[in-house]
């Protein structure tokens, strides 16, 4: 691996902060089914909107650490970037359960906002500004995630096995793992040109956005949480209906968001998954201007 230390330009530099604001404005927008918001703590009583900004603000060494990371890499191999970041994210998740005490808030977006900011910062140092050229440095990033993950020796003991590695077992599903080694396709094929047409008060655009994603992501959460993949499916019809009669800025779309949003709620449902993409989303949005704080 070969790092070097130039000095940052201002756009680099502002890539952490962007990285941090797409982590806040997740969690402000609301009403979020099955989500943490400042109205409602769904069904995680265990957490609150505080909370999350306390581990947001606890990830900006990190995200700026992962930053530094892609825009100093002058390497051939980008699975050695990867690796590096890997290692800080380790130490990250361990910083942010501190400040969370214990309670797990932010690890998904550790692992793939953590990949989509390094790759941004790599992606300005050679001068890229393109999104599929985005997408082609983190998968070039993750071409050995699936392998040195999901490869059988990895499973001789079941004991300490997350949900997203669980769920490959039973299921075959690659959940974010997949997501992520493909280049994230769900958050640049669907749910950015989605947002980017979106009008509207942003709220609005990107809670729309997060029911876009529930659509087309394998929100390993929401498996985890039912025990059946079928979920997906009775997810996704009510969804379509939520499209059909307008989305957020209708009466009733908005009234089948609120049953949604108690449904969830009774049921123990979690969209963890997909909020973890809108940020990555969010930050896209940030990053070309496509999302605006007016």
């Amino acid at each position: 691996m070969s790092m070097t230390n130039r000095k940052k330009p201002a756009e680099v530099t502002q890539l952490a902060s962007m990285a941090l604001e797409s982590l806040l404005y997740e969690v402000v927008v609301n009403p979020k089914p099955g989500l943490v918001d400042p109205v409602d703590v769904g069904p995680h009583p265990d957490m609150n909107v505080f909370m999350f900004i306390d581990s947001a603000v606890s990830l900006r060494g990190y995200l700026e650490a992962c930053v530094s990371a892609g825009y100093e890499f002058d390497g051939d191999d980008l699975t050695e970037l990867f690796q590096t970041i890997r290692g800080m994210g380790i130490k990250a998740e361990e910083t942010m359960f501190e400040a969370t005490h214990h309670v797990n808030t932010h690890k998904g977006a550790v692992f793939s906002l953590g990949i989509l900011a390094t790759a941004a910062a790599y992606q300005a140092r050679i001068g890229d500004r393109g999104l599929k050229q985005l997408q082609q440095i983190i998968r070039e990033m993750l071409q050995n995630l699936i392998t040195d993950d999901l490869a059988t020796p990895h499973f001789e003991t079941t004991k300490n096995l997350t949900a997203g590695e669980r769920q490959y077992l039973k299921y075959g599903l690659l959940g974010v793992r997949g997501e992520a080694a493909a280049g994230f396709p769900v958050v640049f094929d669907y749910a950015v040109p989605f947002l980017e047409k979106r009008t509207g008060p942003l709220n609005a655009r990107l809670l729309d956005t997060l029911l876009l994603i529930v659509l087309h992501a394998d929100d390993s959460n929401l498996i985890k949480r039912s025990g059946d993949p079928h979920i997906l499916k009775k997810v996704r019809q009510k969804i379509r209906t939520y499209f059909e009669l307008g989305g957020y800025q209708t009466e009733a779309g908005y009234r089948l968001l609120q049953d949604l949003n108690t449904s969830f709620k009774n049921q123990n449902l979690s969209l963890g998954g997909s909020a973890d993409l809108l940020i990555l989303t969010i930050f896209v949005g940030l990053k070309t201007g496509i999302v605006v704080a007016k």
